[in-house]
């Protein structure tokens, strides 16, 4: 770290957000499109902000994400196991090999930090 490079990292320094949808192949329902401001990505580690407007899609882990709900609702639900709904202030991780949906209920905000 060098004198210039900033401690802090606020998502207004990010600038627009990298908007992206899902694989078409593994949207299951909605069209959901996805927000995202990286702040950090580097040496196999990503961390930022996240958002999706609503749809249901497949998705699949080969890194560890630790993510807290900021805003909506949203429905993890690993291959055969319960579904998990989260709201606001909920935290959970992601391990490699989880396999499931991710429904967006109502408009989610996430923040995240991504191990690879």
């Amino acid at each position: 770290m060098t004198a210039d490079t900033p401690l802090f990292l606020r998502l207004a320094a990010a600038g627009a957000p990298e908007v992206t949808r899902p694989d078409p192949a593994r949207v299951l329902a909605g069209d959901p499109v996805h927000r995202t401001w990286n702040l950090e990505a580097r040496d196999g580690l990503w961390a930022g902000v996240w958002e999706s407007t609503p749809g249901i899609w497949r998705i699949a882990y080969d890194e560890w994400e630790y993510c807290r709900i900021l805003s909506g609702v949203s429905i993890l639900t690993e291959d055969g196991g319960p579904a998990h709904r989260l709201g606001p202030g909920d935290s959970f991780v992601i391990r490699p090999g989880f396999c499931g949906t991710w429904e967006v209920v109502e408009t989610t905000r996430k923040d995240y930090v991504i191990r690879a």
